[in-house]
């Protein structure tokens, strides 16, 4: 964009307070000492001391594996999980005798799983080093030995060098700002990429080093800087710089940061301090915290129980091995002749059954293997992938405003989302949208603006004041503020209605002259930055905070347009009370006394065109009210009442004033704030905040203005749908507790009919206390009042139990909420009520909060926040969830899912939740029965052996088994099953209670599909042996033998746990089909193939299918009788629980089938919801 009009804004001669002006501290002090030996040769980067300082260089890799460790360090990684180490062990141990079957047939799958997931690693890493590849070849300008700058890859930049950064551009490294295409060396930074921050700051250049402006000045400019090390503290610097023999501090305000990005400025030149992972933004890139699902986490003990059984039925074989093995010589007689006991290998040997038995024992633990599922965690992974991908491309959480999808930033956590109990919630930004429009004002003792805000429509409702019809047809009081403008376009940060003071009408007011001074300091009193479009004319504005813009946007939009600013002048076009025509009025800028949390207000001293100095200034009610004259109180009384009521309607407010100022006054004033200004000292800022004091009274009050954060689209609906699915919701907020509350009855959060519990020490006694000052006797008078406030709330939820309860609890009264003593009282009250509000909450209260839930309540939660201060919450959950909003990127590059808005929480959890983590756990336990199906026929098998070590089937089927005939149709079940659609997630969150009380994977769950992977493979192995064991099996009459009887059985189990899978499934889709039966049909080509390799290779599969089974009937006729009888207990069990004792899910499916051919009965829908919801809670209450 062309702009124009900016002009040459000297800020360092306007701003007042240590926003420029860095004075040597204690820190400064200890430069050169440990922690502080940084030293850089400015300009000078070859330099032998630089060079022997051997600093980093500014390449910057953020890959977990390089070439050479990614083998190496890759398989450390597989081989930290247990089952993969067993497997290690085994693929070893075959290569021996005791092994029962072949080396290759155990080292393929193994290589085949391990090599998958060190692929999906590989492309992971190759795609951040993509990233790296493309950053580390950035170019940027650099000073060279010929005195020019010239292009250079940001990778081969070094400590001291001197670059030239454009605007637009990133800065290449961690730099000292020596000047800028402004006078006074100011730039405007956009640090969104470090501290998610999207309003600008402004960094300055000292003044020794302002006046560097070209290749011509820089010659002969050498200095040395000596700083602090490297560190990850983002808002802190110490440093000198040594330059023509002066000292000059250094602070955060001079530095310029990697990753951040030049605005608003044509160019900057730096000298580079810090490169490569030295900076402040490497130094930060620390791994997040690891999380792990509760499936996961019973995933590994159910891992536990299956090693467990494996030794105990290795064990069991090899004890009745050693009985069978000694009996076989009793005394000179020979009890089975024909195995040659006098003649045994040391693993057979009747006279030394014990070391016999121990082998068996070895050879068992190899056998028994297939209990173990070799390809579980691969299959999870690849599942979870494809999970997240449908999660990203979902269409219904895609924000076209932002052109921003859902994302997943990790698959870890996806079946996690379904089971979340408690949700900590950020307000401003997460459920408002942190973007400020100017609604309301009071002038002069008279309140402006005639829309309702959402806020205000909930108050109303609740106190009785507002008839609403559904459909809106009706209503006593006007609608929101959509009708801000009529039917005009929106305006970005205006959304004021009142035909009172629009277009021009102001000037009929009783008080038109207030009203225009009041105008006058939104248009004035300010920092913002005008950019004018050279194209479209059009005036946009660039601010430090979104108030301000909404500020001279409403000055605007109602006659008074902030055009221009320059270094000592602001220009406005307003309209003229006695042309009735709008004229350019220019204003002399005289000094700024910029806002900051202590001061809590600004003040701009002007000369006007008549020649008069004024002194406009707006802040905070507390700090405003105070300074006000005796004469300009006059509408204070009226002004209160609608501070009052704009903050009960949730909306932001500032006091405007001014005051006249002398000429006399001014320079006696002016002379002592100069002085205070270039004081050189520690005391710099309380001298300059003391002359601000002495200007900044005597006002006179011109009004207020109310600014308003909306709630997000969406936002009620979706805690009410959240609400639904027994979440509990809390909102931890910065905000007074007046408005908390009123913003948690518009967002649903607050309903009818809930009672509130007040937690609070804003109490007669307390405030005694206080003004005493003995701070041990005020917190022990403090713990003691939370502790009996609580006690009272848990005494009258027992008494109304029926009744739904809110709690709200201060800033205060929180922090001793979660002392020691209190802190598990305090949570189960809170636990108890459907809702929470913690108000005035600091960052670390929030993280302490969620902790709190997490570790005690033993909860799933789920943290939600969009700034920085939100960072500690969402990386303390189970589940953070970051809003890609306006105040940038910080907590969703924390986060480990990234949405727009926060009405999309809804669908990410009852629908891809709920489906997530139904498919994770029906996975998980599918994969166990189909492993301990297959395993115990083995140990059948083994048993009708006399414990032989004879593996029932040949080395290749076993081979094969879980990796290529049974794992697609489970992988399938995982990415594609649904048990009810979308639209029935959202229309009962009830449903989403199977996941927070786990009911899917609960151990009599997973037990009871062991147990049916116990029985079917007993019906398999005994049904098939005893049909084929006497019959006649091939045409020539010869009876099945043992290559027949394991091509049988193998094929019974691959038709079985397919079938059951195809049994386990709600919503078929062909890939399902294609897997399912696709796998089946794949085995019996295996067996064609290999059956056709040399007898040698195939060995006991040699021809089998085709020469002795497919030809035989009764084949054919024992896997179709044994795969039915094999299904039936499932099959009965599963029609049992449907019809008598049926889960929610079943309910719904029912209604939907009934609902085919009309539709389905909502009310009927909502009857059983709250019928399974009585029942689950009883049952849970005993439980627990």
């Amino acid at each position: 964009m062309a702009q124009e009009g900016k002009g040459r804004v000297l800020l360092s001669k306007l701003y007042s307070f240590a926003c420029f002006r860095c004075t040597a501290g204690e820190e400064h002090a200890r430069i050169g000492q440990k922690g502080y030996s940084r030293v850089v040769y400015c300009n000078d980067p070859d330099n032998p001391e630089a060079i022997r300082l051997k600093y980093r260089g500014n390449y910057v890799s953020t890959t977990k594996y390089t070439l050479a460790n990614f083998i190496p360090k890759s398989l450390f990684e597989q081989f930290r999980r247990v089952a993969n180490i067993y497997f290690l062990v085994v693929a070893f141990v075959s290569f021996s005798p005791l092994a029962p079957y072949s080396a290759p047939s155990v080292l393929l799958p193994l290589i085949v799983v391990i090599g998958a997931t060190m692929a999906k690693e590989g492309v992971e890493d190759w795609r951040r080093r993509k990233q790296d590849i493309k950053a580390n070849n950035r170019e940027v300008q650099v000073y060279d030995r010929n005195h020019s700058f010239r292009e250079t890859k940001w990778k081969n930049l070094r400590v001291g060098d001197l670059v030239k950064v454009h605007k637009n551009e990133y800065f290449p490294a961690d730099m000292l700002l020596l000047s800028s295409s402004y006078e006074d060396g100011v730039c405007y930074v956009d640090t969104m990429n470090l501290d998610g921050e999207t309003n600008l700051k402004l960094k300055h250049a000292l003044e020794v080093t302002a006046p560097l402006k070209d290749e011509e000045s820089f010659k002969k400019f050498r200095a040395e800087i000596k700083c602090e090390d490297p560190n990850e503290h983002l808002y802190s610097f110490v440093g000198t710089l040594y330059l023509d023999g002066n000292q000059y501090s250094l602070c955060p305000q001079r530095i310029l940061l990697r990753d951040s990005k030049l605005k608003n400025t044509d160019y900057i030149y730096g000298v580079v301090i810090f490169t490569g992972h030295d900076t402040k933004v490497m130094q930060n890139a620390t791994d997040p915290p690891s999380k792990r699902t509760k499936i996961e986490r019973r995933m590994d003990k159910i891992i536990y129980v299956l090693f467990s059984t494996l030794i105990t039925i290795s064990f069991t074989g090899s004890l009745f091995f050693g009985i069978q093995t000694k009996r076989d010589i009793s005394g000179q007689k020979y009890r089975r002749w024909y195995l040659r006991p006098d003649d045994a290998t040391v693993f057979f040997d009747p006279r030394r059954a014990a070391l016999a038995a121990f082998f068996h024992f070895l050879t068992g633990l190899m056998l028994y293997g297939y209990l173990i599922p070799i390809s579980l965690y691969v299959s999870i992974e690849i599942v979870k992938v494809l999970q997240s991908i449908f999660i990203n491309q979902d269409q219904e959480m895609y924000y076209e405003e932002t052109d921003k999808p859902a994302h997943a930033r990790t698959s870890n956590l996806n079946e996690e989302l379904g089971q979340v109990a408690a949700i900590l919630s950020d307000k401003t930004g997460t459920l408002t949208c942190n973007s400020m429009e100017f609604v309301k004002c009071s002038i002069a003792g008279t309140a402006y603006g005639l829309g309702m805000t959402e806020v205000e429509i909930a108050l109303a409702k609740r106190r009785g004041k507002m008839s609403l019809v559904i459909d809106g047809s009706s209503c006593d009081v006007p609608t929101p503020s959509d009708d801000a403008i009529g039917a005009g376009k929106t305006i970005k940060g205006f959304n004021f209605r009142d035909e009172r003071i629009m277009n021009g009408r102001w000037v009929h007011e009783p008080h038109s002259d207030v009203i225009q001074k009041f105008f006058h300091v939104l248009a004035l009193c300010h920092t913002v930055i005008p950019n004018k479009d050279s194209k479209s004319k059009e005036v946009s504005y660039e601010s430090e905070s979104p108030d301000e813009a909404a500020f001279v946007t409403a000055a605007k939009e109602l006659g008074f347009d902030f055009v221009r600013r320059t270094q000592t002048s602001i220009e406005i076009h307003e309209f003229d009370c006695t042309t009735h025509k709008r004229v350019a009025r220019v204003y002399k800028l005289l000094h700024v006394l910029e806002f900051n949390s202590s001061r809590k207000r600004m003040s701009v001293i002007i000369r006007n065109p008549e020649n008069q100095l004024l002194l406009l200034s707006k802040g905070a009610d507390s700090v405003m009210f105070e300074r006000l004259s005796e004469q300009g109180r006059e509408f204070e009384a009226h002004t209160k009442e609608h501070i009052s009521r704009y903050s009960e309607a949730g909306l932001r407010t500032l006091v405007i004033a001014y005051r006249e100022l002398g000429d006399d006054e001014y320079e006696k004033w002016e002379q002592e704030f100069l002085e205070a200004k270039n004081f050189v000292g520690e005391d710099r800022d309380a001298l300059v905040q003391a002359a601000a004091e002495n200007i900044e009274r005597n006002l006179v009050l011109l009004g207020a203005t109310a600014v308003e954060d909306k709630l997000q689209k969406g936002v009620p609906d979706c805690i009410n749908k959240l609400a639904g699915a027994r979440i509990k919701i809390w909102i931890l907020t910065g905000d007074k507790m007046e408005t908390a509350i009123n913003i948690g009855y518009a967002c649903s959060l607050l309903r009818e009919k809930m009672k509130q519990i007040i937690i609070t020490l804003d109490l007669p006694e307390i405030v005694d206390l206080e003004k005493q000052g003995d701070k041990q006797v005020i917190a022990k008078a403090s713990l003691e009042s939370v502790r009996k406030q609580i006690k009272e709330g848990k005494r009258q939820i027992r008494k109304e139990s029926a009744v739904e309860f809110g709690l709200i609890i201060d800033g205060k009264s929180l922090t001793f909420a979660l002392d020691k003593s209190v802190k598990k009282s305090f949570l189960k009250l809170a636990m108890s009520c459907a809702s929470v509000i913690c108000c005035r909450s600091s960052p670390k209260q929030k993280a302490l909060v969620t902790r709190l839930v997490k570790v005690e309540a033993g909860k799933t939660t789920l943290a939600i926040g969009d700034g920085a201060n939100d960072v500690g919450m969402l990386q303390e959950a189970d589940i953070g969830v970051g809003i890609s909003g306006v105040e940038g990127m910080q907590a969703v590059m924390a986060s480990d899912f990234a949405i727009a808005q926060f009405r999309f929480l809804e669908r990410l959890l009852l629908v891809h939740g709920h489906w997530c983590y139904r498919r994770i756990a029906m996975m998980i336990c599918y994969f166990f029965y189909k492993n301990i199906t297959f395993g115990f026929t083995l140990f059948w098998f083994e048993a009708h052996a006399s414990f032989s070590g004879q593996p029932a089937y040949n080395d290749w089927y076993m081979s094969c088994y879980n990796v290529f005939f049974t794992s697609l149709p489970v992988i399938a079940l995982g990415i594609f099953d649904q048990d009810v659609s979308a639209q029935l997630c959202l229309e009962c969150p009830l449903l989403y209670l199977e996941g927070v009380h786990n009911i899917l994977f609960k151990w009599v769950r997973i037990l009871g599909w062991m147990f049916n992977g116990v029985l079917s493979s007993i019906i398999i192995f005994f049904f098939t042996t005893r049909s084929l064991a006497s019959q006649a099996f091939r045409i020539d009459g010869k009876v099945a033998d043992y290559s027949v009887l394991g091509v049988t059985m193998y094929s019974c189990v691959v038709w079985a746990v397919n079938c059951q899978m195809a049994l386990s499934i709600n919503y078929f889709t062909w890939i399902q089909h294609l897997f399912i039966w696709g796998s089946i049909i794949f085995w019996y080509i295996f067996l064609v193939v290999y059956g056709f390799l040399p007898s040698t290779i195939s060995t006991t599969a040699y021809k089998v299918l085709v020469e002795a089974c497919a030809p035989s009937i009764l084949y054919w006729l024992v896997t179709l009788v044994v795969v039915i009888t094999a299904l039936l207990p499932y099959f009965s069990c599963r029609a049992f629980q449907t019809r008598f004792w049926p889960m929610i899910h079943d309910y719904i499916q029912r209604l939907h089938l009934d609902g085919s051919e009309h539709e389905v009965n909502r009310e009927l829908l909502k009857l059983v919801g709250s019928k399974l919801d009585r029942l689950l809670t009883r049952s849970w209450r005993r439980k627990s």
